[in-house]
């Protein structure tokens, strides 16, 4: 294979701006869809621009074309359509799973359900891989990149938090849906997401508005107990917006309190931050312009693709 070849690879569309952002990648990407775009199979549907490097193909016609590389993405693929919908020779490509969360089930002894040493494991965060057991699998770190609507930038005159959740009232403690009742009726907060009015929020903001919509508010609270680190987070991060949040899974490693944000385990004292923040926007626009900082830095979109770039090619050469 020519080492500069663009490679054809099979994915499924599972977390819609991850793969936005993927897709940056000079490469091309061929979505695996089934009739009526089901969760999992969505193709290039939704709001976001995709490039012409990103196709289609049904889940049908998959075993009769060609890739260099199968992208897994969530355990239904991986257990289902490998064994489905791959021919016997696909499933012999070379393959990377792609762990977007951390253990849902132990939060230090679950083994992944990913157990062939010839897949590469990728996890979006340090702080899941450190809390998967993968065995002897081998794994790679690609930390987040993304990209915002160029001009948009935090401006802060709304004495508001926001908070950005899809379908928070039905996914409980975990999300910290518990965290959110208590600290809006203490602190003016706005949430936006799926679902979010079975919450007592606003609702859904579409993909390519979320970032100007949330401009305005003062800051961005994260009340999530248990995740991976959100691309909203990072999304805000990159417009200049300060981030307010629990100091639990990655979060503490990217916010250092009193230079872009405010992190810990006391929710009171975090109360206390954003009453702060309300009260002083100058702080805030001070914090939120660190936040910037780190983003560019951290999570640009151009590091993401070398990353992306580089495991691709080691996979498939």
């Amino acid at each position: 294979m020519q080492r500069n070849r663009r490679l054809r690879i099979l994915t499924w569309h599972v977390h819609g701006n991850y793969l936005f952002y993927l897709t940056q990648a000079e490469h091309d990407f061929w979505l695996v869809t089934r009739p009526g775009h089901p969760p999992g199979y969505a193709g290039r549907s939704g709001v976001l621009p995709w490039g012409d490097n990103v196709h289609e193909v049904d889940a049908a016609m998959v075993s009769q074309r060609e890739f260099d590389v199968v992208l897994y993405q969530h355990r239904e693929h991986w257990e289902h359509d490998r064994h489905i919908v791959l021919s016997e020779a696909q499933r012999k490509l070379p393959s990377i799973y792609l762990e977007h969360d951390p253990p849902q089930n132990n939060a230090f002894s679950e083994r992944h359900w990913v157990q062939d040493p010839s897949t590469l494991m990728v996890h979006v965060t340090h702080f899941n891989r450190l809390m998967w057991d993968c065995d002897s699998l081998p794994t790679r770190v690609i930390e987040h990149g993304v990209v915002v609507p160029k001009g948009v930038r935090y401006t802060g005159e709304l004495e508001r938090g926001i908070v950005v959740i899809n379908n928070l009232a039905t996914r409980g403690r975990r999300l910290g849906s518990d965290i959110y009742a208590s600290v809006s009726g203490r602190v003016p907060l706005d949430l936006v997401g799926m679902n979010a009015k079975q919450a007592g929020g606003i609702g859904e903001i579409g993909n390519l508005d979320l970032a100007a919509f949330s401009a305005r508010y003062r800051f961005f609270f994260n009340p999530i107990r248990w995740t991976s680190l959100g691309l909203a987070i990072v999304e805000a991060m990159t417009i200049g917006m300060p981030i307010v949040g629990l100091a639990s899974t990655e979060l503490p490693t990217v916010i250092v309190n009193g230079e872009n944000g405010y992190v810990a385990t006391d929710v009171d004292g975090l109360v206390e931050h954003m009453r702060a923040l309300l009260a002083d926007p100058r702080e805030a626009r001070r914090l939120g312009e660190g936040a910037r900082r780190t983003a560019l830095e951290r999570f640009n979109i151009d590091r993401f693709v070398r990353d992306w770039h580089a495991v691709l090619r080691e996979v498939a050469l």
